[in-house]
């Protein structure tokens, strides 16, 4: 940053950028999340993008929500989103996915605050049991219909436990997360169970969370960015070296010294 590199690289690289952007727009499958950054000692926040063929594309935003969506290829996506529950990317793309890591770690603190109850261990099995059975049938093979019919009524049926369980004791105030878990569940059944029943959707959203966790480093590193520049910056240098490191038939410091060449 001292040298300017981080900005020259992002000069040299816009062109290959846009077409990354391009690229994104037209995958079937997209990820997507965003984290927090620090712009001096504020908050500031960085998007990823990122489809399953490797194309990806780190962008700083002022804020998030709406706002923060613009300008990014989520604006005008018309592919299915995979996402954390966020109800902002509920208004994009053409179908979703919500991410079952997350609720699979929501159902784990369900049993250790609601040990009293059976539908959160029942459900975390069931999911879990899920996902080895998507995880078993082999690339682009449409799963067996009978067993996801079978698995999504046990679905249902655990859905329909919780809602007696919380019937006959209902949830306090000082604890509604997964009372909340559980009716957002049965409101979007068909978006947490949609990689049942398509063989391109995965059953979570851990692609877009590993390449944020790249940023978290580099956030730790820097503390606070003292410029918005700085982020933007940053994040276009590593939509591209990411992206470089992926090839495996190239050397990256051969990459990176080819495009300053």
């Amino acid at each position: 940053m001292i040298n300017k590199l981080s900005r020259s690289f992002s000069g040299k690289t816009k062109q290959e950028r846009k077409e990354v952007f391009s690229d994104l727009l037209l995958s079937t499958v997209m990820h997507s999340d965003c984290t927090n950054a620090k712009l001096n000692g504020k908050s500031h926040f960085v998007f990823v993008s990122a489809s399953p063929d490797g194309k990806i594309l780190y962008q700083s935003r002022e804020k998030k929500g709406h706002e923060g969506i613009k300008g990014t290829p989520v604006e005008t996506y018309y592919g299915i989103l995979i996402h954390d529950h966020d109800t902002t990317f509920y208004r994009y793309g053409s179908d979703h996915k919500e991410c079952l890591a997350h609720i699979l770690r929501y159902l784990k603190d369900s049993t250790i605050n609601e040990p009293e109850l059976k539908w959160n261990q029942q459900m975390r099995s069931l999911l879990q049991e899920m996902i080895h059975f998507r995880n078993g049938i082999p690339e682009n093979t449409i799963p067996d219909p009978v067993i996801v019919a079978e698995l999504e009524d046990r679905y249902r049926k655990i859905l329909q436990t919780a809602d007696e369980e919380y019937s006959y004791e209902p949830p306090s105030d000082y604890y509604r997360e997964e009372f909340n878990l559980c009716q957002r569940m049965n409101k979007l059944a068909t978006n947490h169970l949609l990689f049942l029943h398509n063989p391109m959707v995965p059953a979570t959203n851990n692609l877009a969370e590993r390449l944020l966790r790249n940023f978290k480093r580099k956030q730790k590193q820097a503390m606070s960015f003292r410029s918005a520049e700085s982020i933007e910056h940053l994040c276009d240098c590593m939509s591209m070296l990411v992206m470089m490191r992926q090839n495996d038939e190239n050397n990256l410091f051969d990459q990176v010294a080819e495009i300053f060449g």
